[in-house]
């Protein structure tokens, strides 16, 4: 068994994941693995040689190109790390929450029991944060913020998971 950890940080946007993960990174002398920051440049290129706005982050397009790259780039990284150093994942992770396999499959592929973790925190709370941070991958989400949370509404983990509410 490996001395090192793996934590998987999830939730939607807005909900302090990156936050949550730098601090959780501290307490375990941990590698953070952000997929807003690991493949940003590299994303932004391919959006833009692919005619699109480099902003988006939500079009089926988006998901369509670059959404399982970017986790698997995180998870290759993660992988060359574990053998030395805790690793930290930062991520949406929608699509892979409603799996009840998806800890199995991370312990398959890392050969470690990921330690999962779900944020929430109320809507509006969401809101003015992502407000407050300014990204403008963002101003899609508060254009239209009802439309936003219809669209991406909060995804029920469909296995045991760490949850904590950030907004309290």
């Amino acid at each position: 068994m490996s001395p090192c950890s793996l934590h998987i940080v999830t939730g939607g946007a807005g909900v302090g994941k990156s936050t949550f993960a730098k601090s959780l990174a501290v307490k375990h002398s941990a590698a953070l693995l952000d997929s807003d920051t690991v493949t940003e440049p590299v994303v932004r290129a391919g959006l833009i040689g692919a005619g699109m706005s480099p902003e988006d982050r939500d079009s089926p397009d988006y998901k369509r190109l670059f959404r399982d790259a970017v986790y698997e780039c995180l998870f290759q990284t993660a992988a060359d790390n574990l053998s030395h150093v805790s690793v930290v994942i930062v991520g949406p992770f929608t699509r892979e929450l409603t799996d009840p396999e998806w800890p199995q499959k991370l312990q398959t592929r890392f050969g470690i029991e990921p330690v999962i973790w779900y944020l929430t925190c109320d809507n509006e709370v969401r809101r003015q944060r992502i407000e407050n941070r300014g990204n403008p991958r963002d101003q899609a989400k508060l254009i239209d913020w009802d439309q936003h949370v219809r669209e991406a509404p909060v995804t029920k983990p469909a296995f045991q998971v760490n949850r904590i509410d950030t907004g309290s």
